[in-house]
């Protein structure tokens, strides 16, 4: 039903997922060829080439997009840092596979060559290539279906492509959105396979085929020639996406400027990224766009200092102990206005006032676990964490606020630690596959699934009051924004947030509309 209904928004997923991996691979090919070539005739660098691309290739993608963000020129969010990434990740058995193809002709074939008078450029281009090209392609076929599904991840970093309905299907514990980003990349990699493979077929029945008589120059000129036609398909694509993305700025937009608003990757951030986004548009004559499920805390702070993004959403208690690495406080206003101070001298940046809720994070168990043992509070449930199993995300694990310093107040020694990412921890402590989570206060999903938030009687954690955090230079090349954004201030609750967080994970509404129908309520 999700796919019939979204069907234009999952072709247009499908059309820039496409658009990333053809522009990529286009790269790769042009590079990953010729350096293929190259140490096959300079045998002493093969090591140094094929080692580096070997070890590109052992880094976890997304950790490459992590690193790619603070890149100058190449870095940032959005599509280049994500063709970046692909291309290198497609390296790797472009070139192998053409130091392979052609170290695996005969050496009878070469002097052949030689005999005949070929020159260097002669043998390579009339012999060498063309009975490689099978192999040569079998590698371009495998650096493709990796590249679609990599290409996933760059959603990440607002890459686009379908990434985005997995990210958010996870988010929101959403099968159906997971199913609309994954099906169809499957289609994309099984067609490009297919389609690489039956063309890799061809060409060895061409070359090895009994009672083939055709010359192997010829057969590499029709093989150029499929590719050429292939190439043009893609470079069709890529052309088409950027005109229709013109052709649409052109039509709804004409002199509006653009700005940028972003979100980490979980469905309150997303819900707050949009009213950022609607206030914005329906308060001042700016273009907004979106990148919402940018990854985690640090990916957004990294974003907003370069400007790759005008704004977005943060939490005072993790701005001051995760990005300023301060001890934490739990007064408030001293967090807020210390965090205001340091963000504005440090990185440029404004922090706004608060939205008028916090989500602070809190420990949850379900409700008949807690019957059962009879605990409210941290300090109680410190006594049965041996026998527990716990689910936390990978934030939660490393933060100076999190885990390391909660365990040595309450002295927590769970027996198990699943890392997970937040979408998942609610459905695992359902399926009772875990037996506590940290999570968010402010979650849809906890009055839902009757759980019972633990209370933190120690007072262990920061507060975290939800505020905008705007780039400065974006604001004073706008001033109109401010003003729009301060109407935000103290607005919504933390009964109306857990609400909008309810409408989006359990009752699966478009978070447009959610958004659309609170700042309707407000008079916004």
């Amino acid at each position: 039903m999700f796919l019939l209904q979204h069907s234009k928004e999952i072709l247009i997923g499908s059309l820039e997922h496409l658009v990333l991996v053809s522009i990529a691979m286009m790269i790769a090919i042009t590079i990953g060829i010729p350096l293929g070539i190259y140490i096959t005739h300079r045998p002493k660098f093969a090591p140094a080439i094929l080692g580096l691309a070997n070890a590109i290739q052992t880094v976890p993608s997304l950790a490459i997009f992590g690193f790619l963000i603070s890149v100058p020129f190449l870095g940032g969010i959005g599509r280049n840092p994500a063709i970046v990434a692909l291309t290198l990740y497609a390296l790797l058995p472009i070139i192998r596979n053409t130091y392979i193809g052609i170290n695996g002709i005969s050496p009878a074939i070469r002097e052949a060559g030689i005999g005949m008078g070929m020159t260097e450029r002669e043998l390579l281009l009339k012999v060498e290539i063309p009975l490689a090209l099978p192999v040569i392609l079998a590698g371009v076929r495998v650096a493709t279906v990796i590249s679609v599904g990599i290409a996933t991840i760059a959603a990440a970093i607002g890459g686009g492509g379908l990434g985005t309905f997995i990210f958010r299907g996870i988010s929101t514990v959403n099968n159906e959105l997971i199913l609309a980003g994954a099906i169809p990349s499957a289609v994309i990699a099984l067609g490009a396979d297919f389609c690489l493979g039956m063309l890799e077929n061809y060409l060895t029945q061409q070359i090895v085929g009994k009672g083939n008589k055709e010359p192997v120059s010829g057969i590499f000129s029709k093989s150029l020639g499929i590719i050429s036609v292939i190439g043009l398909i893609l470079c069709g694509l890529v052309i088409f996406n950027v005109f229709n993305n013109v052709l649409n700025l052109q039509s709804k937009t004409p002199k509006l400027a653009t700005i940028t608003i972003g979100s980490k990757n979980f469905t309150e951030q997303v819900i707050l990224g949009e009213i950022l986004a609607q206030q914005i548009e329906n308060h001042t004559q700016l273009r907004v766009e979106r990148k919402f499920n940018l990854g985690g805390t640090f990916v957004c702070h990294e974003a907003v200092k370069a400007g790759k993004i005008a704004g977005y959403i943060e939490y005072t208690g993790t701005a001051f102990t995760a990005i300023l690495k301060e001890k934490p406080i739990t007064d408030p206003q001293t967090v807020y206005e210390k965090t205001k101070q340091a963000y504005r001298e440090k990185y440029n940046l404004t922090v706004m006032p608060s939205l008028g809720f916090e989500n602070n994070y809190a420990l949850i168990i379900r409700s008949e676990d807690a019957k059962k043992w009879q605990v409210k509070n941290l300090s109680q449930i410190a006594s049965y964490s041996n026998q527990l199993k716990a689910g936390f995300g990978y934030e939660f694990l490393e933060r100076a606020d999190g885990y390391p310093g909660l365990s040595k107040t309450y002295q927590l020694q769970f027996a198990d630690i699943k890392q997970m990412e937040l979408g998942l921890m609610y459905e695992a402590l359902k399926q009772k596959q875990v037996d506590l989570i940290a999570a968010n206060s402010t979650d849809g999903l906890i009055p839902v699934l009757d759980l019972v938030i633990l209370a933190d009687d120690k007072k262990y954690f920061p507060p975290y009051q939800a505020v905008p955090v705007f780039n400065q230079q974006i604001l004073e090349k706008y001033p109109e924004l401010e003003p729009a954004i301060n109407q935000l201030v103290g607005r919504i609750s933390t009964t109306q947030m857990q609400k909008m967080n309810y409408q989006v994970d359990n009752q699966s509404l478009p978070v447009e509309d959610v958004v659309r129908e609170w700042l309707k309520s407000e008079k916004l």
